[in-house]
């Protein structure tokens, strides 16, 4: 995630150089042939121009709104994983015999959880699992092709066995079934963010209406300065590339990239709250973040 004041400027043009590269050679060539050749003579009335700027202007206000609130649901969800993550090992802590036994339940649960929340991030973003995660499963001589949701399973086993060793009231056991319940839908809608693909048709509607909006601003604009005309039909069409930039960094917020949701360090702060429930010393240390991002 973008650290706010610490936005890297170079990254961002990066994302765009070729987009900006292919813009300045089309505007060049749609100027020379403003001036030079038969369509010296054609001029297209501004008005026509100004009216393809709406359109696609339009068509970028939506995408960007569509992209943000894809990347804002994402945030949202990880803040739900976050509270739910801290309720559950709150409630077996709580509804446990207080007795070693009954800690120690306690203590597994909350350091299950933590592996869930870094299986997760590390699925979503298919990057190698750390240690962490498959230290776990080497431990648990398990393995499955979907992560968390085999830890959510590990889960279910356990509380159906605490249940059965404490006798533990049927009313609790679905308290803590329901909070298993909305991390499962949680770990569901990252995953269909994740594999929900943006529309490709916008992004190729919003190219063409660019280049057909270069192509006809150098006619309709004054011929008393070749340079002004073509920086014009250059500067225009990039700022709404560092538009549409913007919702395309937005909309896939599980691509390890520096616009992601900062996952780790989500499960990093939740492991360490978890480990501060059942009276054990955080394990991580979060230090201040020494880039433009975090993760």
């Amino acid at each position: 995630m973008l650290i706010k004041k610490r936005i890297s400027i170079i990254y961002f043009i990066r994302t765009i150089t070729w987009d900006i590269l292919a813009i300045a050679c089309y505007a060049i060539l749609a100027g020379t042939f403003d001036h030079y050749g038969i369509l010296s003579q054609v001029s297209i009335p501004l008005a026509v121009t100004a009216f393809a700027g709406t359109v696609l202007s339009l068509l970028l206000a939506f995408r960007t709104s569509q992209s943000y609130e894809r990347w804002w649901e994402a945030r949202v969800v990880w803040g739900a994983i976050v509270n739910d993550s801290r309720t559950l090992v709150r409630q077996v802590k709580l509804f446990m015999p207080n007795t070693e036994a009954g800690l120690a339940v306690a203590k597994d649960f909350a350091r299950r959880q933590s592996v869930w929340c870094f299986a997760l991030g590390e699925s979503l973003r298919k990057v190698d699992h750390s240690s962490k995660v498959t230290g776990y499963f080497s431990q648990t001589g398990t393995d499955s092709g979907n992560k968390p949701n085999l830890i959510i399973n590990h889960h279910a086993d356990a509380l159906a066995q605490a249940c059965q060793q404490f006798s533990l009231n049927a009313n609790k056991q679905v308290q803590i079934d329901a909070t298993l319940v909305r991390l499962c839908d949680s770990m569901g809608k990252c995953e269909r963010i994740k594999n929900t693909v943006f529309p490709r048709a916008y992004s190729v509607l919003i190219h063409f209406l660019i280049y057909v909006l270069m192509t006809m601003l150098p006619f309709g604009l004054e011929d008393q300065s070749k340079l002004v005309e073509v920086s014009l039909t250059i500067i225009i069409p990039v700022l709404f590339i560092i538009i549409e930039q913007t919702a395309i960094l937005m909309q896939d917020p599980f691509e390890n990239r520096p616009t992601d949701t900062p996952m780790t360090q989500l499960a990093m702060t939740i492991e360490n709250t978890l480990m501060e429930i059942v009276d054990e010393p955080p394990v991580n240390e979060i230090k201040p973040p020494v880039s433009y991002y975090i993760m």
